[in-house]
């Protein structure tokens, strides 16, 4: 059964980002004027319009490897003619506002930016309190009265003035008439936009952010055999970055995109909230080749919400060819010096090998992640047997996963002989013995780093050479049985 890389129809979204730095581009030719310090508007209304997440008609959402998001946000906003500030609220709390752009999608020639301001500065209590010290405010007492009040510090704790007198801590329940201007609620985008005509327009905002992450996670079964299973993939996606990303368009790149980090970017990531879980299905993903990268598209859309892990159906293959290898491995430094007493390197390595090819149902760049491996045992419950990392594999690319040790198959060496026949040269003569506890026969690959030009001088067992330093042998052992290979080798430096 050919593996399903589930994927179609949702556009591809990854806009180039241009940076800017407090000034926005100015786009059209014409530039704009800045609000006077009397705060009218030239030529036009000198109201300030707000955007919300309910003015959102699409967003797209592009998911790195790397701890980063960009989003596209589409709102329909009402504009007045001239230049006039518009307050765009809930973005990301983890936005880099260096990376922002805004263009209208209704009359692109006819709005400009002059200038954008991100506000960060998000209400709490401690800092409404301050922003209250010096004036008048309430005080809602118990028995449902109040009474007024100056409070005349707020650090470690209320100081008020009462009827002449100056109470010290909490009294009553404090009631304060408003909301300072310059505290929001939420992250918010402020832009001083220079528009041609007033009415409703389709604005669409790019930007990227920190706090969002994505990574494969693969679920292997292994048959009786240990030479076939299934493969199913699932991406996970892990959202920081402080908004929902209501029904969106998602893509994610696989790849090591390299980035310019900044002592400010990994303060702002280590504010990140911690997450919560979320498990769903909710489609399968198309892959395409992207610059020197790969690009998966989620088939629909989904709903990311801020402080959630989610999971979604990635590939899902049957009937997969898997090798399964037993590796007993030796060290350079086993040729440098004398050793008297036998090595105490027992464990033998257990691996699993896929082809990722077409002929193995297979053959599409996977993304790195952990893969979990599974094996029914004799009640037919499945068991966790292993779990191992890979990298991202392209097409026609091997996959290497690492078990763990066998239990009934270790192996030793012995050094038999050390000499130095020159100052720049050494014979070494090692004998490894590997034992089979097992009622199965078992083959073994013995894997000897041998460093510096060597030459084999003499061995008891068919070998090979398969890199510049590096001595293979493939053995087979009986059941309950042994295995003793001895071979000797020159070194020079």
């Amino acid at each position: 059964m050919k593996m399903r890389m589930l994927l179609p129809a949702c556009l591809v979204f990854l806009a180039g980002v241009a940076g800017v730095a407090g000034v926005a581009g100015v786009a059209g030719g014409k530039v704009g004027t800045l609000r006077p310090l009397d705060g009218t508007t030239p030529g036009g209304d000198d109201s300030s319009s707000t955007s919300t997440r309910e003015d959102q008609k699409d967003v797209a959402l592009t998911i790195y490897n790397g701890n980063l998001g960009l989003v596209k946000d589409v709102r329909e906003v009402t504009l007045p003619r001239g230049v006039a500030p518009l307050e765009f609220r809930d973005v990301a709390a983890l936005i880099d506002p260096t990376t922002v752009q805004v263009k209208s999608l209704t009359d692109p020639a006819g709005l400009r930016v002059v200038e954008q301001d991100y506000e960060y500065d998000l209400l709490n209590p401690e800092k409404l309190m301050s922003k209250y010290i010096g004036r008048k405010i309430k005080l809602l007492l118990s028995d449902g009265t109040s009474i007024p009040a100056t409070l005349l510090s707020n650090n470690s704790g209320p100081i008020y003035e009462i009827n002449g007198e100056v109470r010290i801590g909490h009294y009553g329940q404090v009631v304060l008439p408003g909301i300072p201007k310059d505290l929001i609620p939420n992250p918010t985008l402020v832009w001083h936009l220079d528009n041609d005509v007033a009415g409703r327009q389709r604005l669409e905002a790019s930007y990227l952010t920190q706090g969002i992450n994505w990574k494969a996670d693969y679920v292997m079964t292994l048959n009786s055999r240990d030479d076939g299973g299934d493969l199913s993939g699932w991406v996970t996606l892990d959202n920081r970055s402080g908004a929902t990303y209501e029904n969106a368009a998602l893509k994610l790149v696989a790849g090591d995109v390299h980035r310019a980090e900044s002592r400010v970017d990994r303060l702002r990531e280590e504010q990140a909230m911690a997450k919560a879980a979320d498990m769903a299905s909710a489609g399968s993903f198309r892959e395409e080749g992207f610059f020197e990268y790969h690009l998966y598209t989620l088939e629909g859309r989904t709903t990311v919400k801020d402080n959630q892990t989610k999971q979604v159906a990635l590939l899902s293959a049957n009937g997969i060819p898997i090798r399964k290898e037993l590796r007993y491995y030796g060290a350079e430094a086993y040729y440098r010096g004398q050793y008297g007493a036998p090595q105490s390197d027992r464990k033998v390595g257990v691996f699993l090998e896929i082809a990722n090819t077409a002929p193995n149902h297979l053959g599409l760049p996977l993304p790195k992640g952990t893969v979990r491996v599974y094996k029914a045992d004799s009640d037919g419950g499945l068991q966790f047997i292993g779990e191992d990392t890979i990298d991202h594999t392209p097409k026609d690319e091997k996959v290497g996963i690492k078990m763990g040790e066998a239990f009934d198959v270790v192996g030793q060496r012995v050094q038999r002989d050390y000499r130095l026949p020159r100052h720049d040269q050494a014979e070494v003569e090692w004998e490894i013995t590997l034992h089979n506890h097992k009622h199965d026969a078992v083959d073994v690959t013995i894997v000897e780093p041998v460093p510096g030009d060597w030459t084999m001088l003499a061995s008891s067992h068919p070998w090979e050479k398969i890199e510049a330093h590096t001595l293979q042998y493939r053995v087979n052992i009986p059941a309950n049985g042994m295995v003793k290979v001895d071979y000797r080798v020159r070194i020079a430096w």
